[in-house]
């Protein structure tokens, strides 16, 4: 199996602050995750000033203000993406950001980054769409809130605009925050990837880290999780998220897991070929058999023992002319 790449979503969870965001770099690095990801976006194009809280966002915060207010505190500013980079590049990691908007598109290319990602919420937004398939990078593209009719559309648009399809990445998503464990459709994502032919993870939102785990032992290509310092900090995205300690208990749970996929042949691996000639019985004397006297099911036994045929050989054995003079525990060999 492939290595799954591990994206630590710190999202929104630096709170507008871009201390805590390189501090969370430094978690995911620590981590060994594969990339962190941020989100990119200009407030007042992202909203509008009527538009309200998705109530996740009205639980996490407990506050009352727009929509567009809350997302204003969050933004990143050109610089502090600049600065961000930098330090992932030190820390050894891949930084990621999802735009949600054009001019957040033309940043984010601008900095160089080698790939996006597309959240679910864009997955209808054409306009958006065709601008970020012109550049024809790397595309991950979560499908949260979709139906198969809204992905295939988008992957039609994405694929028009110039990104060609084997560079497109889907991930099954549920957006509830956190998800329910019986909306969770783990399966979905082994149907997206029969019905699109297309590599597949999963964007994991449920509270805990066994579901990306089970993800990854059904194929999951990416798993994407939510991070933080610490889940009692303020805001929206904070207490579905895991804290340090168990982010690196994920990561480090989905490299077992990934080498333990191992491959699909079966046949006896090379630390248990040393434990066969002790564990498997062989084929002994039961009393003593006297040469020339015939085996029987009376006189013979499979017992583990250092010398005699495979007990697989009873068949072949039974009924035959002992060739010498067994004593009780002696292997037979014919």
């Amino acid at each position: 199996m492939t290595r799954c790449l591990i994206i630590a979503e710190a999202g929104v969870n630096h709170n507008g602050d871009p201390a805590l965001a390189r501090r969370l770099i430094d978690v995911a690095a620590e981590a060994g995750s594969d990339a962190v990801k941020f989100q990119t976006f200009q407030a007042k194009l992202l909203a509008t000033p009527d538009v309200n809280k998705a109530p996740y966002q009205e639980n996490g915060s407990g506050q009352t203000e727009t929509q567009q207010q809350m997302l204003a505190q969050l933004e990143l500013d050109a610089e502090a993406h600049q600065q961000l980079l930098r330090h992932a590049d030190q820390r050894g990691i891949e930084l990621l950001s999802t735009p949600f908007d054009i001019p957040s598109i033309d940043l984010l290319n601008q900095l160089g980054l080698k790939r996006f990602k597309i959240p679910s919420g864009e997955i209808t937004n054409i306009p958006y769409l065709r601008y970020i398939g012109r550049l024809k990078k790397p595309l991950i593209l979560s499908t949260g809130m979709a139906t198969l009719g809204e992905i295939e559309r988008a992957l039609d648009v994405l694929t028009h605009a110039g990104t060609p399809r084997d560079k497109i990445t889907l991930l099954h998503a549920n957006t509830a925050y956190p998800t329910p464990m019986q909306d969770v459709n783990l399966r979905a994502m082994q149907t997206l990837q029969q019905a699109f032919a297309l590599p597949c993870g999963y964007s994991d939102h449920t509270p805990g880290i066994e579901v990306a785990i089970a993800a990854v032992a059904l194929g999951a290509c990416v798993i994407e999780k939510h991070f933080t310092l610490d889940k009692t900090l303020p805001g929206s995205d904070h207490a579905a998220s895991l804290e340090p300690d168990e982010l690196t208990a994920m990561v480090h749970a989905i490299r077992n897991v990934t080498v333990a996929m191992g491959s699909p042949i079966k046949q006896p691996t090379a630390s248990e070929q040393v434990n066969r000639p002790m564990a498997r019985k062989r084929i002994v004397a039961a009393t003593t058999v006297s040469s020339s006297e015939l085996f029987s099911n009376t006189n013979l036994t499979t017992q583990r023992a250092p010398t005699g045929l495979c007990a697989s050989h009873w068949d072949e054995v039974i009924g035959r002319k002992a060739d010498k003079t067994y004593r009780v525990g002696e292997g037979i060999l014919l």
